[in-house]
């Protein structure tokens, strides 16, 4: 499997690199059936690589952009240890806080569109700190939170119909 490394964030002292994949599918490939509102439901496998060392915590976002509503957000964890350096198929790691996806759940959404093909973001962020938000949070609550201390940032896109 070809593994791309991805220029990330700018620090103040420089940049960062750290790289998120899955096993299942290629950035920009085909998300496989199973990880979809259509198939199974579940989350797919991710893995994460050149976690910088002064990082406190990780956070991941999954969403899709091109949803018709605007972008619609299908997964939100936060909290993570830095030794979750995956996340196994149809898991949430123990250390992981869920926060609140646009179905108003606390749970992964798979890809789901109503027409035509869109692009699912995993977003993985490095940031110098453990997030003082709880359970059910929403991505605005987390992207205020974690403004300032973002080490580092990797993505992940797959792509579904």
């Amino acid at each position: 499997m070809l593994r791309e490394k991805r220029k990330i964030v700018k620090s103040k002292k420089h940049i960062k690199f750290m790289e998120i994949t899955c096993p299942d599918f290629e950035n920009n490939e085909k998300i496989p059936i199973r990880f979809t509102g259509d198939g199974e439901d579940i989350n797919p496998s991710l893995l994460f690589e050149d976690i910088p060392e002064d990082t406190k915590s990780l956070v991941l976002i999954m969403d899709d952009p091109d949803a018709p509503v605007g972008t619609w957000d299908h997964w939100l964890l936060f909290n993570l240890s830095i030794e979750a350096i995956e996340i196994k198929e149809n898991s949430i790691p123990e250390s992981a806080v869920v926060g609140r996806n646009s179905w108003g759940r606390t749970s992964y959404g798979g890809p789901n569109p109503p027409s035509g093909s869109h692009r699912y973001f995993f977003k993985l962020y490095a940031i110098d700190t453990m997030l003082d938000l709880s359970e059910g949070a929403t991505k605005q609550e987390l992207k205020s939170a974690i403004e300032g201390h973002v080490i580092a940032k990797a993505e992940l896109v797959g792509l579904y119909r």
